[in-house]
C-alpha cells in the first residue's frame, strides 16, 4: 500500500537478496582466477627452470679392495644448482652427493656388511635439475689396477685439440679423439680437476669442448690424457701439441714509397784548411821587428831607409805568421738529393757520418734517417 514503510524484516531481507545477487555475480571471475593464476604461475616456473642438464665428467678414487667399511668417493661435474644422486649396484642404498662449488658435486659411500659391491660393479649417476634428468655411467673400476678380459681391445688413432689463443677463464679448448667405435673415451687436463667425457658423435669419433674454469691452474704445455674404454679394456694416449694457437706475427702493411725533398745521401766529405786573417796585433808586432832588425844596417839616411823596409817586410812577415797561427780545418760534407742536386754543409768538428749514409737536412743540419 502506498505510503507504508517497510518494516524491518522486510529491509533485512531486501539486502539479503541483494548482497546475494552481487556475489554470484563475481563469483565466475573469481573462480577463473583462483583456477588460471597457478597455472600460469607453473608455467612460468617450468620455463624458468627448463635448463638441460649436462655431466661433464665422473670419476671415483679407486681404492685397493671392497670390504665393509671402506669408503668410495665420487665426483660429478656438470650443470650447477641440480641435484645428484648415485646408484651403485650391489649397495643397499644410493647416495646424494652434495654441490660443494657450481657444478661439482662429491659424495662419498661407505660400504656396509650387507652390501655386494665387485670391482665391476656398474655405478650411474642420476643430475636433476628441475624436471629434467641426464644419467651417466662411471667409465673406471671402483678397485685401483682391476683388469676383465674383454672381446675387443680399444684403439686410439688420433688425438687432436682446437686451442685457444688465451688460457684464463671462459676459453674453450676443443678436443677430439679417433679410434674404435662404440667405446667410451674420457680424458683429463693437467691442472684442471676431474675427468672428462667426449661423446661419440660419429662411428670412431668422440669429440667435446672443455671451458675453463677459475680454479683451474692450465698452461699451454700442460698434459693431457686421453682414455678409450671397452667393457675394462683400455687404451690411453697423450696430446703431442700444446692447447695454446701460436698468435700469429703482426700483419704490416705495404710500404708506400713517398718523396723526401729533405732526404740526400752523403756522397762526400773534405777536409779544408783555412787561414786565419792578420789582424792589427800582429801587423805591430811584425814591424817592431822588423825595424828592430833595420837598426842593425848602417847609419843616416840608409839606416833610416834599412829602418823603413825593414818594418815594411817586418809587417808583411807578422801578418804571415799571424796567418798560419790561426790556420784551422773544417769538414764540408756534399749530400746529393734525388733529384741530382747537392748541397754543403760545413762543420767546425769532424762529423759522425759516412759516404752513402742517408741523411735529412732539417734547419741546415743533417739527420740520420731511421734505417
Amino acid at each position: 500500500m502506498a505510503g507504508v514503510e517497510p518494516t524491518l524484516e522486510e529491509n533485512i531481507i531486501k539486502t539479503a537478496h541483494t548482497l546475494f545477487a552481487a556475489v554470484m555475480a563475481v563469483t565466475p571471475f573469481l573462480s577463473l582466477s583462483l583456477v588460471t593464476a597457478p597455472a600460469q604461475a607453473q608455467q612460468y616456473q617450468t620455463s624458468a627452470t627448463a635448463v638441460t642438464p649436462r655431466i661433464r665428467g665422473f670419476e671415483v678414487d679407486e681404492v685397493r679392495r671392497l670390504r665393509p667399511g671402506t669408503e668410495l668417493t665420487f665426483k660429478l661435474y656438470g650443470t650447477p644448482g641440480g641435484r645428484a644422486n648415485l646408484n651403485i649396484k650391489g649397495a643397499r642404498r644410493n647416495l646424494a652427493m652434495a654441490e660443494i662449488e657450481p657444478g661439482e658435486y662429491e659424495g662419498t659411500y661407505t660400504i656396509g656388511t650387507r652390501d655386494r659391491i665387485t670391482p665391476t660393479s656398474s655405478v650411474t649417476a642420476n643430475l636433476r635439475v628441475g624436471n629434467l634428468v641426464t644419467s651417466g655411467v662411471l667409465a673406471e673400476s671402483l678397485v685401483r689396477g682391476n683388469t676383465v678380459a674383454s672381446n675387443g681391445n680399444p684403439r686410439i688413432e688420433r688425438f687432436d685439440v682446437r686451442g685457444d689463443n688465451d688460457l684464463s677463464p671462459g676459453s674453450e679448448l676443443n678436443f677430439t679423439v679417433y679410434g674404435t667405435p662404440g667405446a667410451k673415451v674420457d680424458m683429463a687436463i693437467q691442472g684442471a680437476r676431474g675427468i672428462f667425457f667426449l661423446p661419440e658423435i660419429k662411428p670412431g669419433e668422440y669429440a667435446g669442448e672443455y671451458t675453463i674454469r677459475r680454479a683451474d691452474r692450465i698452461v699451454p704445455n700442460s698434459a693431457v690424457t686421453a682414455n678409450m674404454r671397452i667393457g675394462n679394456r683400455v687404451a690411453t694416449t697423450k696430446l703431442n701439441k700444446p692447447l695454446m694457437v701460436a698468435s700469429a706475427p703482426p700483419v704490416r702493411a705495404a710500404s708506400t714509397t713517398r718523396y723526401c725533398p729533405d732526404c740526400a745521401v752523403v756522397e762526400a766529405i773534405n777536409v779544408v784548411q783555412v787561414d786565419g786573417e792578420g789582424h792589427y796585433l800582429g801587423t805591430i808586432g811584425g814591424g817592431l821587428i822588423g825595424a828592430a832588425l833595420g837598426s842593425q844596417v848602417g847609419d843616416g839616411s840608409g839606416k833610416t831607409a834599412a829602418q823603413i823596409a825593414g818594418a815594411l817586410g817586418g809587417a808583411y812577415i807578422g801578418r804571415n805568421i799571424e796567418r798560419n797561427s790561426k790556420r784551422t780545418q773544417v769538414y764540408e760534407v756534399v749530400v746529393r738529393f734525388p733529384n741530382g742536386g747537392t748541397q754543403t754543409v760545413t762543420y767546425e768538428n769532424e762529423p759522425a757520418l759516412r759516404v752513402g749514409e742517408k741523411v735529412r737536412i732539417n734547419n741546415g743540419v743533417l739527420e740520420r734517417q731511421a734505417q
